[in-house]
């Protein structure tokens, strides 16, 4: 069994050593023994996902269908006669028209520019009665009907095992022996790191935080099944953003919508109002700016288990937020001052103000290759948009000064993106300030107990908190960090948590 984040990596390092060529150019593992990758697992479990950043990672196209959509004439084509010579007489033969999915990988290879890329076909396992001899011949043989899959294209697929499907049909073990063969488990631990790098509703994790086990449930009961699934928590998540800012009120059935199991959706409502409780309860933006109550620290530190929980992870998110603008921020200003050095030494044939265009759009340009590949991940592509916005701006400003020499031009730059450098600085002097308040709180109210643990696991696992630290030196986290000893020191708290 593996959890989702190493199938990822499973797939990353399958497409790799298959598609290693040698000094001649040929792929070092023939193609008859790439055997297709076949990933099983509970649905919901975040399969699909996994095969987007896969191909991300690897630069290649992507090329994803679920079966049960297709019938057996789309996947395979459909028959006509044609005339074909047998021993020198002529006799009607049947062939068939392109495969849809065939023909699929050759529109993406014209579209993307990529030769090589992975062939995902999701719940192959659940095919119809007619479709299922051509699955277990594109696993064995990698064609649909008569037409191969191109050289240079992985297979995998993803199916759900029986007890989760009735339609499911058991692959014999001639197929089996055929292919790759990945058992993938939920794991909230692991889906934690995704859902803060996808920013995952706030409540959400605070309450997984402290219900794990309602991560991931597949019940049958006397009413149906009812079930929790991670892509459910996920869609809930951008839901309950959209309502938050329109204002709209997030109702249990709204919750009960995604998380279809009504134990834990009645129960994660509840929760929900006692997060947002909480926040003005204990005045959390007061506290990230230095300003907390006594009264404050004294009322958290008497409080329920499951309250002080949460305080901590409103507190954290809090501090995410501030630190995750920062660090997109400085990206931006990464990607916006390579172009600026580029353009400091004037260049022949051109204005700075054309110039700068001329970067702008191939910017732009790159931006839109990278998407038309689907290589492009929602950070970078955050990143370059506001990247863009700045540039634009900065266009706009010389377009006022078009008379300018470049010299002057690249002066009125600088200045500029100075200002703009200002206000990213004064920004992270403010997320810094929010964290060392944090801790200040932490410390008055906790010290060095179990919530100082699940404070420090949230820094470990953001990517944001994580990046930001590398550049401010936080003594206070350090020393939590290590003397926490946070890997068992949280194994024992979730534990507890668990057993609540």
């Amino acid at each position: 069994m593996m959890n989702i984040k190493q199938a990822k990596q499973e797939i990353v390092d399958t497409v790799q050593a298959y598609l290693l060529k040698n000094e001649y150019g040929e792929y070092v593992i023939p193609r008859v023994h790439q055997r297709p990758v076949l990933l099983l697992g509970a649905p919901g479990i975040g399969k699909t996902q996994i095969m987007e950043q896969a191909a991300r990672e690897c630069k290649v196209a992507l090329v994803a269908y679920t079966i049960t959509h297709h019938t057996r004439q789309s996947a395979i084509g459909l028959p006509f006669i044609s005339k074909k010579e047998y021993g020198g007489k002529e006799y009607s033969a049947t062939e068939y028209t392109m495969s849809e999915i065939v023909a699929s990988i050759y529109d993406r290879m014209r579209e993307t520019g990529l030769t090589e890329g992975i062939l995902f076909i999701d719940e192959i396992n659940c095919v119809s009665e007619t479709l299922a001899p051509a699955m277990l011949q594109f696993l064995q043989c990698k064609t649909f009907g008569n037409h191969e899959i191109p050289e240079g294209w992985v297979i995998v697929a993803a199916g759900n095992p029986p007890e989760y499907n009735k339609s499911v049909r058991d692959f014999d073990v001639v197929t089996l022996d055929r292919v790759k063969k990945i058992m993938v488990e939920p794991d909230y631990r692991i889906w934690k790191e995704y859902a803060y790098k996808e920013n995952i509703h706030p409540a959400i994790l605070s309450y997984l935080e402290l219900r794990s086990n309602c991560f991931y449930q597949m019940e049958t009961t006397i009413d149906g099944r009812q079930f929790a699934t991670p892509r459910g928590w996920e869609d809930l998540s951008r839901m309950m953003e959209v309502y938050e800012r329109l204002n709209k009120n997030i109702t249990k059935e709204v919750m009960g919508q995604y998380i279809q199991h009504e134990r834990i959706s009645v129960e994660f409502a509840e929760y929900y109002e006692l997060y947002q409780k909480y926040q003005q309860d204990y005045q959390i933006a007061e506290i990230l700016k230095g300003k907390p109550s006594e009264a404050m620290v004294k009322k958290v530190s008497h409080a329920p288990f499951d309250e002080r929980v949460s305080v901590v992870n409103l507190l954290f998110s809090g501090v995410r937020q501030a630190v995750r603008e920062v660090v997109l921020q400085e990206e931006v200003l990464e990607k916006v001052f390579e172009i600026l050095k580029l353009l400091k030494e004037p260049q022949e044939g051109g204005k700075l103000l054309e110039r700068l265009g001329d970067y702008v759009d191939n910017l732009r340009m790159e931006r839109e290759q990278k998407q038309k590949e689907g290589l492009l991940e929602r950070r970078e592509d955050r990143t370059i948009r506001k990247a863009l916005e700045l540039l634009e701006n900065y266009r706009l400003l010389l377009k006022k000064e078009s008379g300018e020499s470049w010299e002057e031009a690249f002066d009125i730059l600088r200045s500029a993106f100075g200002e703009t450098r200002g206000e990213w600085e004064e920004a992270w002097d403010q997320a810094a300030s929010s964290l060392e308040c944090a801790f200040d709180f932490m410390e008055a109210a906790f010290y060095n107990s179990q919530e100082m643990v699940i404070f420090v696991s949230g820094i470990n696992t953001d990517y944001s908190c994580v990046r930001f630290l590398e550049t401010y030196e936080c003594e206070r986290y350090i020393r939590y960090n290590k003397d926490l000893l946070f890997e068992d020191a949280g194994a024992q708290i979730r534990k507890r948590i668990e057993e609540l």
